[in-house]
């Protein structure tokens, strides 16, 4: 059993990162099954024994991606340093983890968008995510404070300038985006 639970996961995986490069590739309208597979090594049935369509993968794609993400901006803080520290740590690791891996950035940042509805629920879920990450950061040193709204205009602030920088084929410098980002999370915890 041990063994069956490795190779799926495996396959999940394989199957998740041939997602990533197909979509990189042509796009997510243009991307088959066969093409996911084709990258992934894998067979169609392996593909339908993980996920019933190429939504679904993409769904899973963008949630794990994101997720690796959001454990990227949670390991950078460092309790007893002053917020702005953190934050300015946090959106380092972050951007600098997305610039690291630029197969994913459009698929995050855009791609998902064409699944409409689905894609659009699973991208709030995820911004609600770092919304609340940046409440809890900011708020539990005591000398700032930021209401989840507030929280969730800096998230769309920040997603608009990374996908300024995808358009114009600048996604290996996202870490220039820190110092206008942080300015942004400094400018609203002053005024929320």
């Amino acid at each position: 059993m041990l063994d069956t639970d490795v190779s799926n996961r495996e396959h999940r995986s394989r199957l998740l990162e041939g997602m990533a490069h197909a979509v990189s590739r042509k796009g997510f309208g243009d991307t088959t099954v066969g093409d996911v597979v084709g990258e992934a090594g894998v067979s169609r049935r392996t593909f339908y024994e993980h996920f019933e369509s190429k939504a679904e993968c993409l769904v899973a794609l963008y949630e794990a991606a994101s997720h690796n993400a959001l454990k990227v901006l949670r390991d950078s803080i460092r309790p007893g340093h002053a917020w702005q520290t953190q934050v300015d740590a946090a959106l380092r690791a972050y951007l600098g983890c997305l610039a690291s891996n630029p197969v994913l950035v459009r698929t995050l940042f855009i791609e998902i968008l064409h699944l409409g509805a689905e894609g659009l629920a699973s991208r709030r879920r995820v911004n609600q995510e770092i919304a609340d990450f940046i409440v809890r950061t900011v708020n539990d040193d005591g000398g700032a404070s930021i209401t989840p709204k507030m929280a969730m205009a800096i998230v769309g602030g920040i997603n608009e300038l990374v996908l300024e920088y995808i358009e114009q084929d600048k996604v290996a410098r996202l870490e220039e985006l820190v110092e206008p980002a942080s300015r942004l999370v400094h400018l609203v915890t002053r005024t929320s």
